[in-house]
């Protein structure tokens, strides 16, 4: 399960398909609707919120706008509920070691993607994450 710290923009075709899928699996451990995954460490930062199902729904809004400004047609209904306003600390560190991760996916799979992700002069985050110092979050596996 990878829950991307970094904008949906910057994920390929596959790779945004994937966050889709991972993210209704990771709003499904968080409702208690399936006991597989509850312990994956890319939740933590979901659960240590006061309302960790409002958290992964409007990081889910975040993914289908994406899709839809795509093209792609993500079925809506099957986020939780309404986008909330949430924010979620994310390090600089955690950015660097997930641009770099994501950079080996795309070189391999869409090498075109990698392209338009060099070209960024700026990194964006997924907007629910606001991006401030630090090294690799402590949840994330290397």
């Amino acid at each position: 399960m990878r829950l991307w710290s970094l904008h949906p923009a910057l994920l390929d075709q596959a790779g945004l398909v994937a966050l889709w899928r991972e993210a209704l699996l990771a709003q499904a451990v968080l409702a208690g609707k399936t006991r597989g995954y509850r312990h994956h460490p890319q939740l933590q930062r979901f659960q240590r919120l006061r309302n960790p199902a409002a958290a992964i729904s409007t990081y889910l809004w975040a993914v289908h706008e994406e899709a839809a400004a795509r093209g792609y047609r993500f079925d809506s209904s099957k986020i939780a509920r309404k986008r909330a306003n949430i924010r979620i600390p994310v390090t600089r560190g955690q950015m660097r070691f997930e641009t770099g991760h994501l950079m080996s996916k795309l070189r391999r799979r869409a090498p075109e993607r990698l392209r338009y992700l060099l070209t960024q002069r700026r990194i964006r985050a997924h907007p629910m994450f606001r991006v401030r110092r630090g090294e690799v979050e402590d949840w994330e596996r290397r």
